[in-house]
């Protein structure tokens, strides 16, 4: 008698680029398709996948195969180990066999970026993302917001491509803002959202990481928490005084909580780029705003002046 397996939440897709579009000065589409790509399930939002990259010198991407494949390859030399990298499925067409994706240019010179600022049509990679046939919850979606309450949305050019996911699959009702600081003025792009839901760019320029990006949180919390809601934002803050917010070492650690949704939230944060400056919104909201961290979603997508994680 013949055993079938169940379906895995995630699966390894085989693909080649299909089409590479320069958005602005630091962002680029990329457009795969690839055979399975109509079995590759459309989650919306800030759906993670991975990108396997090839090894330099080497056209395509060979990894080990089955179900301890990550093991595996974590285990090969570095020399033999293809990058991989996490991004955000953009847009998923599986009737046509396409999944987009868009990559943030940095200037550091890192694996990701030289392939993105190199990509051609017919390049092939392996994306490891969900699987259709898997009929549970897949992952990698981290914006759980309740059903009551405003939004806000913010970060830095690594969270614009979640953000604009999350935006485009917003109810007509929802209200709240979106903030996101970008290189430069040239890097504003076209962002689809329901009439209730502002949008702000802060292009950086010279300033520093976060330079834009907290001061406009900052006010924007308070907008939403004041302005719109008062009465229960008065209770959630008298609820959530002086509640505990560790500290994290970004430089160590993994800057990372995802709550499930909290019903009764007045606001609902989703914040998300370089860690350091995450954490000092994370801060603000919870330990001096007193928004409660079970309505606070925080990620810290990379570090300044470290590698980006796998």
């Amino acid at each position: 008698m013949t055993s079938t397996l169940p379906a895995a939440p995630w699966r390894l897709f085989s693909v080649e680029v299909r089409a590479v579009r320069r958005l602005s000065p630091s962002f680029v589409r990329v457009t795969f398709t690839g055979p399975d790509l109509d079995r590759f399930a459309d989650n919306g939002y800030d759906q993670r996948i991975k990108l396997a990259l090839p090894v330099p010198g080497q056209r395509g991407v060979h990894l080990p195969e089955g179900p301890d494949w990550y093991a595996r390859w974590r285990a090969l030399p570095e020399h033999l180990r293809s990058p991989i990298r996490t991004y955000t499925a953009r847009a998923v067409r599986p009737q046509l066999n396409e999944v987009d994706v868009d990559l943030v240019l940095h200037g550091d010179g890192g694996p990701a970026t030289r392939w993105a600022r190199r990509v051609r049509p017919g390049d092939e990679i392996a994306i490891l993302g969900p699987n259709a046939a898997y009929e549970g919850n897949h992952g990698g979606v981290e914006f759980r917001p309740p059903s009551t309450g405003c939004l806000l949305l913010a970060g830095d050019e690594t969270a614009v491509p979640a953000i604009s996911g999350i935006c485009a699959r917003l109810p007509l009702h929802a209200r709240g803002r979106v903030l996101l600081e970008v290189p430069e003025a040239a890097d504003v792009l076209p962002l689809a959202t329901p009439p209730g839901v502002a949008v702000t760019w802060l292009p950086r320029a010279a300033d520093p990481y976060g330079a834009r990006l907290v001061g406009a949180v900052v006010a924007a919390a308070d907008e939403l928490l004041a302005d719109r809601v008062p009465a229960l934002a008065a209770r959630s803050v008298a609820a959530s005084a002086g509640q505990p917010v560790d500290d994290v070492d970004v430089d160590r650690e993994l800057l990372w909580e995802v709550p499930d949704p909290f019903p009764a939230a007045p606001l609902y944060a989703w914040l998300a780029g370089e860690a350091a400056v995450i954490r000092t919104l994370r801060r603000h909201l919870v330990a001096e705003r007193g928004l409660d961290r079970r309505a606070v979603a925080f990620m810290g997508y990379w570090r300044q002046g470290q590698p980006t994680p796998s």
